[in-house]
C-alpha cells in the first residue's frame, strides 16, 4: 500500500467510524484546546460532559483569562491533574496578551504557551488550522509500532522521534486535521491498548506486520510497572450544627489550591482522635478507601465527628457548597459522597 493508499484508505474508514464528538461538531482552535487538555489521560466518555459544561460557563479564551481560580477548580472537578487547568488559565492569558486572543496558529508560538507540549501543539495545529503537522500521543504511536512490528520501547526518545518521521512521511496535503483525528481514532477504538485489538476492523489489516507475524499482544513493548509509595492518611468529616468543615491545600504540591477534608498522616485510632478533638461529642468509623496518583498510593481511614464547638482554623461550610462551590478532588470522593448521602443531596 502506497503513501496515497494509506491516507485513503485511513480517511474513508474514519468517514465512515468516527464519533460524534462536541468539540468535531464546531473545530474552532479555542474549542480544540481545551479538549485536547482534558483529553491527556482521561476517556473521551469522560471527558465530554466537562467539556460541555467547561464551554457554557467559559465560552472565550479571554473569559478564562479572568476566571476566578475556585470556579476553575470546580468545572475542573473530577477532571484529575488540576495543574491542566491552571496552566489553561495561564496560557490563556498569554493569549490575550502577545496574540490579541486569538490562538496562534503556528506550533511555534502554541509551544511557547503555558502548558502546550509539542502534542499538544501539533494536535490544535493539525485539527484547528488544518496544519501539516504531527500529533503523537499514545494511540498514533502504538498504531505506528503495530503496523511496522517495531518491538522497542515506545518510552525512549529516539524511538518516538523515529515513528515521528514515519507518521510526518505519509502525512496528506489536505485533511490533515482529520487525518490527525482518524490516526486517534483508530487507535482508540480498534488498535486498543488493553486487551486483543479489533484487526477485523481495522483498514490495515491487509499490511499490518504485527498482525500478520503475531506480535500484537506482544506490541507496544509492555512497560515495567511503577511502584508506588504508599501513605496512610485519616480523614475526618467534622461536623458542627449541620455543616462540614474544610480547608483550602497549600499552593504548591500535590493537589494544590484545592479544598479538602481535615486529614491526618497515618491511620489514627478513636483514642487518639479523642485527644485531638476535645470537643467531640460522637466518633463513628466509616468507609476506607483508596486513591492511586502517579507514584503515591493513599490509604485512608475515614471518622464522623460531631463536634460541639466551633473552630477556627478550618472553613465552616454547607454540605450544599461541596456540590456548588468548593472543589473536593476525587481522591475524597468516597467521603464527599458520604456526606451527600447522609444529607440526601
Amino acid at each position: 500500500m502506497d503513501k496515497i493508499q494509506f491516507q485513503t484508505a485511513l480517511l474513508d474508514w474514519y468517514d465512515q467510524n468516527k464519533r460524534i464528538l462536541p468539540w468535531r461538531d464546531n473545530p474552532n482552535p479555542y474549542h480544540v484546546w481545551v479538549s485536547e487538555i482534558m483529553l491527556q489521560q482521561t476517556r473521551v466518555e469522560a471527558v465530554i460532559p466537562y467539556f460541555e459544561r467547561f464551554i457554557k460557563a467559559v465560552p472565550t479564551i479571554s473569559d478564562l483569562a479572568t476566571i476566578e481560580d475556585d470556579l476553575l477548580a470546580k468545572l475542573w472537578e473530577g477532571l484529575g491533574y488540576y495543574s491542566r487547568a491552571k496552566n489553561l488559565k495561564k496560557a490563556a492569558i498569554q493569549i490575550v496578551e502577545k496574540h490579541n486572543g486569538k490562538l496562534p496558529d503556528n506550533k511555534q508560538d502554541l509551544l511557547s504557551l503555558s502548558g502546550i507540549g509539542p502534542y499538544t501543539a501539533g494536535a490544535i495545529s493539525s485539527i484547528a488550522f488544518d496544519k501539516r503537522e504531527a500529533a503523537m500521543d499514545g494511540n498514533v504511536l502504538r498504531v505506528f509500532a503495530r503496523l511496522l512490528a517495531n518491538t522497542r520501547d515506545l518510552s525512549n526518545t529516539q524511538v518516538r522521534a523515529a515513528i515521528q518521521t514515519q507518521v510526518e512521511d505519509v502525512l496528506p496535503n489536505t485533511r490533515n486535521g482529520d487525518f490527525t483525528q482518524a490516526l486517534m481514532e483508530i487507535g482508540a477504538t480498534v488498535c486498543i491498548p488493553n486487551g486483543s485489538p479489533h484487526c477485523e476492523k481495522c483498514p490495515f489489516q491487509e499490511i499490518c506486520k504485527a498482525a500478520l507475524e503475531g506480535l500484537t499482544e506482544q506490541i507496544p513493548l509492555k512497560r515495567k510497572k511503577i511502584y508506588r509509595r504508599l501513605q496512610n492518611r485519616t480523614i475526618l468529616i467534622l461536623e458542627l450544627d449541620g455543616q462540614i468543615y474544610i480547608e483550602k491545600r497549600p499552593d504548591k504540591g500535590l493537589l494544590a489550591g484545592l479544598y479538602q477534608f481535615i486529614n491526618l498522616s497515618g491511620h489514627l485510632n478513636e483514642a487518639e482522635l479523642e485527644s485531638r478533638f476535645p470537643s467531640a461529642i460522637s466518633i463513628q468509623k466509616i468507609d476506607s478507601a483508596k486513591h492511586i496518583f502517579s507514584h503515591l498510593e493513599w490509604h485512608m481511614f475515614g471518622y464522623h465527628i460531631q463536634l460541639s464547638k466551633k473552630m477556627d482554623d478550618y472553613i465552616l461550610v454547607d454540605p450544599e457548597e461541596l456540590v456548588n462551590t468548593y472543589s473536593i478532588p476525587s481522591a475524597f470522593q468516597t467521603y464527599k459522597d458520604y456526606i451527600l448521602n447522609k444529607k440526601g443531596l
